[in-house]
């Protein structure tokens, strides 16, 4: 998947590579232990939340659970 900017996407393949060495390294043998890539999903996160904000996205919005509400089958309203 895409980062939500261009200007994420470097730092979004950084973390995708921690995160499937860790996946494969160290989770599947029983170590769950995931601080190794947390400061590197930090940055990716907060070059998201910046991009968000250039575009008007409001975080409260993405992280609202929709699924099985009366929500989930409403068209959002068009913003001006």
């Amino acid at each position: 998947m895409n980062s939500i900017g261009d200007a994420c996407k470097p730092l979004k393949d950084e973390y995708d590579a921690c995160f499937n060495t860790w996946f494969s390294e160290q989770f599947l043998k029983g170590r769950t232990n995931d601080s190794m890539c947390e400061p590197l999903f930090r940055v990716y996160q907060d070059c998201v939340k910046k991009v968000m904000k250039e575009q008007n996205i409001e975080i409260q919005e993405v992280e609202k659970d929709l699924l099985g509400t009366n929500s989930e089958r409403k068209v959002p309203p068009k913003k001006s």
